[in-house]
């Protein structure tokens, strides 16, 4: 059964579980539509929330091939669709010079020889749309928000009929077209084209709960108390207005660190000397030590 095929937003749920990515229901509802409308996910939220995650365990279920465009200013279609391999057009020139091949050959002829698909080096766009059977791939366009607005508006191009037209070969178009994920953190808006041409979800921080359960499913090894009190923790850094509050990343990454460490009972002075795991600017950590590790942990504890 193809992945676009899925009957339920429980089975969505169900699936990911099983693949390490604990969804909530919005989210599995979300995810749900978007493949049974074949339609592009856009995901915002804060960095760490998961939403990146999303993508790679719809690769794991579907076994489509993982295929990650990372967005940054400045991208452009020589990084993110094709190019031409310049050093092997070369050497492929050099070799028919050496070979006499081009002493009165015609010149178009040589031209168009350089340009054939050997010689295209296809970037993640062209590797989504180029795959010609198994399942369909998923193609995560990571943090489009830091690329530019001229960009932004070439993907929404290539997202309204997944084709790519290369002049020298013609048009590449997708036959079972990707599964796209799109993620944003918001540091700019993304533009209003773009969203109507997705489904669209913002990705919550978990509940204390859920992150218990993200923990214990992420780190089996982390007893469950030492689990709680980092998600507890982590939880009242986010309701501080930190310039950067804690993630489920770091709260994975802290976690870890207190067991490297031998933490297995959380307090003041074990949060002190792992801090730089979970917070990961000077001033946040500054605030929270001037509120005080021990209040921060017996808030936490009562809430």
């Amino acid at each position: 059964m193809s992945i676009h095929d899925v009957a339920t937003v429980e089975e969505v749920i169900d699936a990911l579980r099983e693949r390490d990515y604990l969804a909530d229901e919005g989210l599995g509802t979300a995810i749900y539509l978007a493949l049974r409308m074949r339609r592009p996910l856009l995901l915002e939220g804060e960095a760490g929330v998961g939403k990146t995650e999303v993508s790679k365990a719809l690769a794991a279920w579907s076994g489509g091939r993982f295929i990650r465009l990372q967005c940054y200013e400045g991208l452009d279609a020589a990084q993110a669709v094709y190019e031409w391999d310049y050093a092997k057009q070369l050497l492929h020139l050099r070799a028919a010079e050496a070979t006499g091949v081009t002493v009165g050959a015609d010149t178009v002829a040589l031209e168009d020889e350089l340009y054939q698909e050997r010689f295209l080096v296809r970037r993640p766009l062209l590797q989504a749309l180029a795959v010609t059977e198994g399942p369909p791939p998923v193609l995560l366009i990571d943090e489009v928000d830091r690329a530019d607005d001229e960009f932004e508006a070439f993907l929404l191009e290539i997202l309204s009929d997944f084709a790519v037209t290369v002049p020298e070969l013609g048009t590449f178009t997708a036959v079972v077209p990707p599964v796209v994920v799109i993620t944003s953190n918001r540091t700019r808006d993304v533009h209003d084209a773009l969203k109507r041409r997705c489904l669209y979800h913002w990705v919550e921080h978990p509940d204390v709960d859920r992150e218990v359960d993200i923990l214990r499913v992420r780190a089996p090894h982390v007893p469950v108390s030492l689990a709680r009190d980092v998600a507890l923790v982590a939880a009242q850094l986010r309701d501080m207005g930190l310039y950067k509050p804690p993630g489920v990343a770091e709260s994975l990454d802290w976690a870890e660190a207190l067991l490297l460490v031998g933490v297995d009972d959380l307090d003041a002075s074990a949060i002190d000397t792992t801090l730089g795991t979970l917070l990961k600017y000077r001033e946040d950590q500054d605030r929270v030590r001037s509120r005080g590790f021990g209040d921060l942990l017996a808030t936490a504890r009562q809430g």
